[in-house]
Formats: structure tokens, sequence, C-alpha cells
């Protein structure tokens, strides 16, 4: 089934050696060719392991993708993938966990079944954001979870107007817009007051963040949609524009963001993986009960 296996592992976390270890020992002694990017083989005292000078290197090569963390570790790899044809199993050594959903100590008996072919399948899109200033295009970036637009150095709120395939929707006082994949749905947008979407659905949230108004309700639109956000002319100071919480590009007043859905990502999770199983979990429903 899988032929030559990717190994990406969070940074700076004391667990991950031990973890990472294990892994190795167990896809060699099943003998699968193993691939490790070079940050995680800094892990290591004695690789001797093949080694991708960088993350995007490893999906040239492999064919699965193993990533050792949490979910800030899944999402990185994502977005750095997304533009191959690969898998990606999550380990899951963060907190929550709702994209690395295989616990380090029941590691090994997953990955039996799941080497063999035994596993369930679900692709997950991304979603690409361009910026523009007077009509030129200053930078692009894709995210799994949300592309996020907020105020930075202004104490008051944003200004802006939001058009979805040519119509105008609205013109809003905030502190900003969350445009969120159902992937992300479970993250800021959950926090801002959006609702939850199953990751199977085509569909985006756009979720308003403190609005300067109580009509404001988070909007789930089809996936497909573009979307155009564009920053008032008259306001001042400056805003800036996130990808899965990391800073991609500052706004200035007159700046448009064009959001689109863009790429796929395949993750793999083992046999017996139920979504509501793990909202429950992670949310804690049903205690008590």
């Amino acid at each position: 089934m899988f032929k030559t296996i990717g190994l990406i592992a969070k940074k700076g976390d004391p667990r991950v050696k031990g973890c990472l270890e294990s892994l190795i020992a167990f896809l060699k002694k099943h003998h699968y060719e193993v691939v490790i990017d070079a940050l995680s083989a800094r892990l290591l005292s004695q690789p001797q392991l093949s080694i991708a000078n960088n993350t995007e290197a490893l999906g040239a090569r492999c064919d699965l993708i193993i990533v050792i963390g949490g979910d800030g570790t899944l999402l990185e790899a994502a977005r750095l993938l997304a533009k191959y044809d690969i898998r990606l199993l999550g380990i899951n050594l963060g907190r929550l966990g709702f994209l690395t959903d295989i616990n380090p100590l029941e590691m090994e008996s997953y990955l039996i079944d799941i080497l063999e072919g035994h596993f369930l399948e679900e692709e997950r899109f991304l979603i690409y954001a361009e910026v523009y200033r007077q009509g030129q295009c200053l930078s692009y970036s894709n995210a799994l979870n949300d592309i996020v637009i907020h105020r930075w150095s202004m104490s008051h709120m944003l200004n802006f107007e939001t058009v979805i395939n040519g119509h105008i929707v609205n013109y809003q006082r905030a502190d900003g817009l969350i445009i969120a994949t159902p992937t992300g749905s479970t993250a800021y947008s959950l926090s801002a007051g959006g609702p939850l979407i199953h990751p199977s659905l085509n569909a985006l949230v756009l979720v308003t963040i403190c609005p300067h108004t109580l009509t404001s309700r988070p909007l789930v639109i089809d996936g497909d949609s573009r979307i155009q956000i564009t920053l008032d002319e008259t306001q001042t100071g400056e805003a800036q524009q996130n990808s899965d919480g990391l800073l991609r590009q500052r706004l200035i007043p007159g700046d448009t963001v064009i959001i689109e859905k863009r790429q796929n990502i395949r993750l793999i999770h083992p046999q017996g993986h139920d979504y509501y199983t793990t909202l429950r979990a992670k949310l804690d429903w049903g205690k008590g009960v």
C-alpha cells in the first residue's frame, strides 16, 4: 500500500523524541523506507535515515506523511504539501487534536492496520487569499483552518465591505472577520460564535469578530464562492491578514483581500473513526449525563 513514509515532528516539545524514535523503529522493523525532514531530524542523536531538506521535499518523495505533534503541526504540513497528491496521518501530542487523532500509546496497533490499507480517508479543502493594493497583488497564502482580517495598529474598529460572487453582502464596523473552512469551524470561528460544520460539506463560514451591531450573525455560504473584503479608504491605522494564525500581510485602508477555495489534502484515520465521537470528547459534550 505504502512504500515510502515521511516523518514530520513538532519542534520544541520534549515528548516528541521518544515517540519519534519508537515510530522509526516500528517502520524499519516492517521494512518501510523512511524519510524525515531536516528540522525533525535534529531531534535525533543519530538519525541514520534519509533526510529531506524541507517539508515540501517530502511531498515529492513519499506516499504517506506521518505528523507527530498537535493540530498546528499538521496545519503547517497541510499548507506546504497541498500541491502534492499525498495522504497525511496525525499522531496527537497536542491538546485538542481534531486533526491528529491517534494517541501515541496506541500508535503501533493502529499503524499495523493503516499500513495494510485498512483506514478511512477524507478530503479536506484549503482556502487561498490574495491581497491587492491599487490593483497590484502584494501577497498570497493558503490556509486549512481559516483566513482572518482584523485590526492591528488602531484602537478603534475596522470598516470594511464584503462582496460574495460580485454581490455586495454588507458594510460592517467590527474588530475583524473570520473566513473559515469546515475544518476550521472548530477553531477560532467556534470561539467567535460560529457554527460547527461537518468536514464533508462544501461550505465556508463568515464570522464577524465583535461587530458593532446586534444584527450581525455568522453566514454559511457555498464553498466555491469568491469572497472579496475591502477596507474602507477613509479609516486610519493598519489591519492585518492572517492565515491559520500566521501573519501574512499588513493591510492599509483601501486594500482588498480575495479568498477562494483552492487545493485539497487527504487525511487518513483509523477504521472506526467517528467525527461526532471526536466532538464529544474534545468539547466535553454529555459530561455528567
